[in-house]
């Protein structure tokens, strides 16, 4: 998910010097190379560059926004035959990848100098490698955005709008809300923007404020999660988070209270909602007591949150259409 960010004018860290040295082994170079191509040259346009496009825009994460698309329009239409709209499709394909495109992209460019001793930069991930193409198709990504304030009603036009302010005050000065402690976890709430739009959109009105209260600490949980295998290159780049100020144990303290109080939230919608979310607590309780690397932990989540995303979806749906009527 999102995570990492500007450098100012300071002595060198020991973790940069590590870092440094690190990049000059032979080896890693050659990493650099095969993950994003020869440091410091531009993605170029053509095949190169949307191959570029492609791993900027995280498709391991594309779920994340369109995910909540997807649950948003079930829980707020009343019959089938409102699931597959111009409306909803429109949302769903904006959120699926230009959204991705510009979240990413802006994250990427505000980040590019701390990336180069991020580790997770690697191997799945490219560092910042921004020609005008790459930027234009960044800026154009999110002025496709604003299309969609006129496809919806004015009532999901608060979530859509509050979705591009903090896509890009989370990465972008003067706000930059993910080098401040607390302010990083909570302005992740940005991904369940989409999906409030969606329910109000079809709904026609916004969504129940438990369940809008519990996805956001979902979001919380799940930013503060993803920023733990950051917590060292982050030191050393001198950044400040909710992680590097908590520290690994506490990090994980504040994941667990934090999805348990989203799934308590989601319990006062339907009990089954919050029974459903309970697996998140559970889950980073499980990773901080086991031997399991939260660096590989990191890379479930995706299949953890498009099983939990699919159940949702799917009780949604059997709301208008109901398991028995299906069955033949």
């Amino acid at each position: 998910m999102i995570a990492a960010v500007s450098d100012q004018n300071r002595p060198e860290t020991d973790g940069e010097r590590a870092a440094g040295e690190s990049r000059d082994r032979p080896g890693s170079e050659e990493a650099d190379r095969a993950a994003t191509g020869e440091r410091g040259q531009a993605a170029g346009t053509g095949r190169e560059g949307l191959r570029y496009l492609l791993v900027l825009s995280r498709p391991r994460f594309w779920l994340y926004l369109a995910g909540p698309v997807a649950v948003g329009v079930t829980y707020g239409i009343d019959a089938v035959s409102g699931l597959f709209t111009p409306v909803t499709v429109a949302l769903a394909g904006y959120f699926l990848v230009p959204a991705n495109v510009f979240l990413y992209g802006v994250n990427d460019v505000f980040d590019a100098d701390i990336d180069e001793v991020n580790p997770k930069k690697d191997d799945r991930e490219a560092r910042w490698r921004g020609s005008r193409f790459v930027s234009a198709a960044v800026v154009a990504s999110g002025l496709l955005g604003l299309a969609t304030l006129a496809i919806t009603p004015r009532v999901a036009w608060p979530y859509l709008i509050g979705f591009f302010v903090l896509a890009v005050g989370y990465s972008a000065p003067p706000a930059r809300f993910k080098t401040t402690p607390f302010l990083d976890s909570l302005s992740n709430g940005l991904y369940v923007l989409p999906g409030a739009a969606a329910y109000a959109t079809v709904a026609g009105a916004h969504p129940p404020l438990a369940a809008l209260a519990g996805a956001w600490l979902w979001t919380m949980g799940m930013h503060t999660f993803s920023a733990i295998p950051d917590i060292e290159p982050d030191r050393a780049a001198g950044i400040d988070t909710t992680a590097t100020v908590l520290g690994e144990a506490r990090t994980y303290a504040y994941c667990f209270a934090a999805w348990t109080a989203a799934a308590a939230a989601f319990w006062l919608v339907d009990p089954r909602l919050g029974a459903l979310l309970g697996v998140y607590p559970l889950f980073v309780a499980w990773v901080a007591r086991s031997a399991v690397s939260v660096d590989r932990a990191y890379w479930w989540f995706p299949a953890l949150n498009t099983v939990v995303g699919t159940l949702l979806s799917m009780g949604g749906l059997w709301r208008v259409y109901p398991l028995w009527e299906a069955l033949p």
